[in-house]
């Protein structure tokens, strides 16, 4: 069963209560979302039920509710991978690849990260004109290799297969030679405290070298990561030139990142 850690607020620690919030959760976390009648029905219980369920998952920050489906929120002990990410928030994700792409200025030299968004930047990339792009991503690579006017530089190490990035090896030590312009960057989480945020240490470390060897960063991500904080901090709001999200991150939640220092872009 999917550890809940302790249970309180009147929820039973041990017995079927816990049973059913692990097995709806893991649910969830193998199908990548889910509704809640269907989630009811896998539990063998009301649909009421399974909403207060969800509620409690979601007061805890494990799942998220968005028009009646249920989503998994990526932690310290769950990365969501990455075919859930390309069918998640997708018009969204596209109008951030579009307005970071608007903002490559005079770059040429690129770092673009692992994740969808960071993809959707990649394949979004003017054609016909000269680009070096580093890059962690395996699909990103494989997005700009036959671009002939296009240098594509993969950092070398291990393959995560959740995300098809690239990570320990040779990473950070490639990266530290490396000058570029700019670097485009996503995360898991996105907090006023807390900052940019990723489950995994070795992820962070390749993230940190990226944004240290670039002269201009830019941080693309969905709504859904605001207000999430993951295990482990690679770097702050005010680290990123531009920090573009979706409209669908409202103008209030907005402004609390704005009065932290960041630099919100609503595409």
């Amino acid at each position: 069963m999917v550890g809940l850690g302790r249970v309180d607020d009147g929820w039973p620690a041990s017995g079927r209560v816990s049973a059913r919030l692990g097995e709806l959760l893991a649910t969830v976390r193998a199908q990548g979302q889910a509704e809640i009648g269907e989630l009811a029905g896998f539990a063998g219980v009301s649909v009421e039920t399974t909403r207060r369920d969800v509620r409690w998952l979601e007061a805890r920050g494990m799942v998220r509710r968005v028009y009646g489906r249920v989503f998994p929120v990526d932690s310290s002990v769950f990365e969501s991978g990455l075919k859930e990410r390309s069918g998640r928030d997708v018009e969204e994700k596209r109008r951030i690849a579009t307005e970071a792409v608007r903002r490559l200025g005079e770059a040429q030299t690129i770092f673009v990260d692992e994740g969808f968004s960071p993809l959707l930047f990649a394949r979004a990339l003017p054609s016909g004109q000269a680009f070096t792009v580093v890059t962690s991503s395996l699909p990103a690579a494989s997005a700009l290799a036959t671009r002939t006017e296009t240098e594509v530089i993969v950092l070398g190490g291990r393959v995560r297969g959740r995300t098809m990035g690239v990570v320990e090896g040779w990473t950070q030590t490639m990266m530290g030679t490396f000058h570029l312009d700019l670097a485009v960057i996503g995360a898991n989480g996105v907090a006023v405290d807390a900052g940019m945020t990723t489950p995994d240490p070795v992820v962070a470390a390749v993230k940190s070298a990226a944004m240290a060897a670039s002269r201009r960063r830019v941080f693309v991500g969905a709504h859904h990561k605001f207000g999430v904080t993951s295990f482990v901090q690679f770097a702050g709001l005010t680290d990123f030139e531009a920090v573009i999200t979706g409209r669908e991150l409202s103008a209030a939640r907005a402004e609390r990142f704005i009065e932290a220092g960041a630099v919100i872009v609503r595409a």
